[in-house]
């Protein structure tokens, strides 16, 4: 299956989580989400607080979509 990276910005209750997930060409991200079961893969990540402190970085993690407050296609300098 063909995907394309899309760049995101994930704010959860704690964190503000910085990444690409991988989406069909063509998709919209709503519809990413509600076909998306209890985890997604998020490549590239960075994780920082709400004040904007860099707490980690990953190559790859799973986040819990029932943690996710706002998720929404992040700029290319973001």
């Amino acid at each position: 299956m063909i995907t394309d990276k899309t760049h995101v910005t994930i704010y959860t209750k704690d964190f503000a989580i910085k990444g690409d997930i991988d989406l069909i060409p063509g998709a919209r991200l709503t519809d990413y989400m509600n076909e998306v079961k209890r985890f997604m893969a998020v490549t590239g990540a960075t994780i920082s607080d709400h004040s904007g402190r860099e707490i980690a970085k990953s190559q790859f993690i799973n986040v819990a979509v029932d943690n996710i407050q706002i998720i929404r296609p992040a700029g290319p300098s973001e």
